[in-house]
């Protein structure tokens, strides 16, 4: 039924709401569809459907004619919510990811200033005293932590993540900002490390393709993606929100002291205006 309906919700039947609720399940598999876009590919579709559909329900129960909001708007307020209580559940980066990624995060900066480089996954599992395997899993718990984090630039919550299409004056200001220090950020990374974010998030380009090109494994160009993650991560928190900046092991060392003046170059790479002019990069999505 449409939501210029002149029922009361007093006289409004059951065949109504019914009615309401088919001419309106569109709108669960348009919102399902937008958020699928802002989110991982491994979110599961079905179960946000079913959490719009149930909230679609919930709507016309509740819904009042009286207050003069059309019903899809109404819905549509009810339906979004319920899609990120839906992704809060996934808990993408529970606390065991985050200590994990910190202490892995700890070895890989102490190995990199024992060794002179940085060190390979077989040489990160012998440092912690793990197997091989359980190393991999935690580069890729934590590289998604971390590409789920460049949505909003913290780690966790869908709320950074997937936010109203509508900002405010003031937001929309924040968010301009937020792009121009990403786009700062990927290019004052090392000539390496840029090379591979570019290529595989910007360019899509597969993995397999980069390492024959740069002539190394793709091992490596995993560990290369890792690291410039971690530190696009860490410098956009420096100048966006520094409390979520991961301490170095050593400060005084040389890894800090090249991390330090890699943040310091983002600054340096635009002005507030420039920043502003700039588009999301497509393949990095920031919270929109």
């Amino acid at each position: 039924m449409s939501s210029t309906t002149t029922t009361t919700p007093a006289t409004m039947s059951d065949r109504d709401r019914e009615d309401m609720i088919r001419a309106n399940m569109p709108l669960v598999g348009h919102l399902v569809r937008e958020m699928l876009g802002r989110v991982p590919a491994h979110v599961n579709r079905d179960d946000l459907t079913s959490a719009g559909l149930a909230a679609l329900v919930t709507a016309a129960r509740a819904f009042d004619v009286e207050r003069g909001i059309p019903f899809h708007r109404f819905a549509a307020a009810r339906i979004r919510g319920a899609l990120l209580d839906e992704l809060r559940g996934l808990d993408w980066a529970s606390r065991s990811v985050r200590s994990r990624a910190r202490q892995t995060d700890v070895a890989r900066q102490h190995l990199t200033a024992t060794l002179g480089r940085t060190p390979t996954l077989a040489e990160l599992a012998a440092h912690l005293g793990l197997p091989v395997a359980e190393i991999s899993s935690v580069e890729d718990d934590v590289q998604r932590a971390v590409v789920l984090s460049l949505h909003g630039f913290t780690t966790g919550s869908a709320d950074d993540m997937v936010t109203e299409p509508t900002m405010g004056p003031e937001d929309l200001l924040v968010h301009r900002e937020r792009i121009g220090y990403l786009h700062n950020a990927i290019d004052a990374l090392p000539e390496r490390l840029r090379t591979v974010i570019t290529r595989y998030f910007l360019n899509d380009e597969p993995m397999s393709v980069i390492a024959a090109e740069l002539d190394v494994t793709e091992s490596r160009i995993s560990q290369l993606r890792a690291e410039a993650l971690m530190l696009l991560k860490d410098g956009l928190n420096t100048h966006l929100d520094p409390d979520q900046v991961t301490g170095a092991s050593r400060p005084d060392g040389c890894v800090a002291r090249r991390r330090a003046t890699y943040f310091a170059q983002i600054g340096t790479k635009g002005t507030l205006t420039s920043r502003l002019a700039r588009t999301s990069p497509q393949g990095l999505p920031v919270a929109a």
